[in-house]
C-alpha cells in the first residue's frame, strides 16, 4: 500500500531557482528507503512537501490513493507518518523531556494513563528511562536527537520520515537508535550523508540531485 506519493511536483523558494520540477516519489508500506544527496539538493524540502508543511507550485500529494487537498487531509497523514526534523530544536518545545514525548499522544486523544505508559516505554527503549524530568534545554545535541525520535515513536506511526537521524549521536547512542528502528515494524524514508548507515538500515538507496531521484549505479 502506498503511504505517500508525490506526482509531478515542482517547487521553488521565492526568488530562487526550482528545487524540483516534475518530481515523483513513493513511500510504500514495508519499504525502507535511503536518500543521499548533496547539501541544498532539497532532501528536507521533499519531506516537508510530503507532509504538507510546504506546498508545491505544481503537482499532487497522495496518501492511501487519495489526494491530500486540504490541511485536514495532511493532518490525517501526519497521524500515520512521523517526521524527525533535521534540527531537534525544531521538534522540542516543552520544558521537560516527559512533556515533549507526551505532547503528541495527548493530542491524539489518548488517556493520561496510556500516555504515561507510552512515555515510559518509549524512553526505556532508547536507553533514556531516567530522562523524563530532565530539562530539554539542558540536553546535549545527541540527547536532543534521541528525545526527538522518542517524541515521534510515542505517536505510534506506521512510517517515518527521518532527516539525518544519526546527527550528533556518538557510536553507542547511534547503535541504540539503529537497533530500535531495526526491531520495529515501521516503514521509512531516511535522509543521511552517511551511506554506510543507509546500507545497514534501508532496503534500497536513491540519490537526490538536480531535482531528480535516481537509483545508485
Amino acid at each position: 500500500m502506498e503511504l505517500i506519493r508525490l506526482e509531478g511536483v515542482s517547487f521553488a523558494y521565492s526568488g530562487r531557482p526550482p528545487v524540483f520540477q516534475d518530481l515523483d516519489f513513493i513511500l510504500s508500506q514495508g519499504q525502507r528507503l535511503g536518500i543521499l544527496g548533496p547539501n541544498g539538493a532539497g532532501k528536507s524540502t521533499l519531506f516537508q512537501i510530503c507532509l504538507g508543511l510546504l506546498h508545491p507550485q505544481k503537482g499532487k500529494v497522495y496518501t492511501g490513493g487519495s489526494q491530500c487537498r486540504e490541511e485536514k487531509d495532511f493532518r490525517a497523514l501526519r497521524r500515520q507518518v512521523g517526521y524527525l526534523f533535521q534540527d531537534p530544536d525544531d521538534q522540542l518545545f516543552c520544558l521537560t523531556v516527559a512533556e515533549d514525548v507526551a505532547f503528541g499522544p495527548l493530542n491524539l486523544g489518548k488517556s493520561h494513563h496510556e500516555v504515561h505508559r507510552l512515555v515510559a516505554d518509549t524512553l526505556d527503549s532508547l536507553g533514556l528511562g531516567d530522562y523524563g524530568q530532565r530539562l530539554t534545554y539542558q540536553l546535549s545535541g545527541g540527547e536532543k536527537r534521541l528525545i526527538s525520535l522518542a517524541t515521534v515513536l510515542a505517536m505510534q506511526p506506521k512510517a517515518l520520515l527521518l532527516d539525518e537521524p544519526s546527527n550528533g549521536l556518538d557510536s553507542e547512542r547511534a547503535a541504540v537508535m539503529e537497533k530500535v528502528l531495526d526491531e520495529s515494524d515501521l516503514s521509512w524514508a531516511m535522509v543521511s550523508h552517511d551511506q554506510a548507515l543507509l546500507e545497514r538500515t534501508c532496503h534500497n538507496i536513491v540519490r537526490l540531485e538536480g531535482g531528480l531521484l535516481k537509483g545508485l549505479s
